[in-house]
């Protein structure tokens, strides 16, 4: 459902009818770092089955004391297209199915080791939610950010409208959120939403090299810190969701967003009118 938009900016195979969401999850370690990798290519996009094995293997290596650092990253050209729905806008399942994603994805949060995600590409929607779950995020210009709810007729998820200004403030977050507009590298890396701008190709180089500078000091030290800079932000994540599904519930019933949905896979400019 959200997934439209990129579906059909996107040329490629289609996404498979059945997955194995173990397989599509791939870890490795470099030294102290773990590497966490997306592969649902063409778009990553993720449902709840896939969230929920992202977390396990992120708790596995948040286990793990010879884990420092984690490098969230994914195959292809696209780091992350969002949720995927299907194809239907039914609001009550729409509702539960966003409550059960969410739900688990916002287990991110707990996660004590620090990530850092690499950007290829396009973060869209629900993407640039798993984005925001790390500490810091690596990109080239190529990347483009977006927050493309409202655009296609609802209130945002995945606590972005909590997680998005506390990294780049009140009034850059209200601007990608108002309006669904997207953002290049360069952009990002403006108002503090990328924190190291490298050439197209190398983000997972540059992550991993961030990350195993993180993972080479004090160990205690560090997630002790992490824990004080991010003092609260979980409570606030998931207060921040509840109040955000309650809002989607409401925005998934309204002609705008069938009407956001419509224009999406048409690619068309929407006509809402407020109802």
């Amino acid at each position: 459902m959200f997934g439209a938009q990129m579906r059909r900016e996107t040329r490629g195979e289609p996404e498979p009818m059945s997955r194995d969401a173990q397989s599509e999850i791939k870890v490795s370690r470099d030294g102290l770092v773990g590497i966490v990798e997306i592969d649902r290519p063409p778009l990553n996009f993720f449902d709840v089955t896939l969230i929920d094995t992202l977390v396990q293997k992120m708790q596995v290596l948040d286990a793990d004391p010879n884990c420092r650092a984690i490098v969230l990253a994914a195959s292809g050209k696209v780091f992350c297209a969002g949720a995927d729905f299907g194809s239907g806008v039914d609001p009550i399942e729409g509702a539960a199915i966003a409550e059960a994603l969410y739900g688990n994805a916002v287990r991110l949060f707990e996660i004590a080791t620090p990530i850092v995600a690499a950007v290829q590409g396009p973060a869209i929607g629900g993407g640039l939610g798993l984005a925001l779950t790390a500490d810091f995020r690596v990109a080239s210009d190529a990347a483009r950010f977006s927050a493309n709810f409202a655009v296609l007729g609802m209130h945002c998820g995945f606590a972005i409208s909590a997680t998005l200004p506390r990294v780049v403030g009140q009034n850059a977050a209200a601007m990608m959120l108002y309006t669904g507009r997207r953002l290049t590298g360069t952009q990002a890396k403006e108002i503090g939403l990328v924190d190291v701008l490298v050439d197209q190709g190398d983000e997972r180089a540059a992550a991993l090299e961030l990350a195993t500078e993180i993972a080479a000091a004090a160990p205690i030290a560090v997630q002790d810190m992490r824990r004080t800079l991010r003092r609260g932000l979980a409570e606030e994540v998931r207060s921040t969701l509840a109040h955000e599904l309650a809002q989607q519930r409401v925005h998934m019933a309204t002609a705008d967003f069938r009407e956001g949905i419509r224009a999406a896979s048409k690619r068309e400019t929407p006509a809402f009118i407020g109802a």
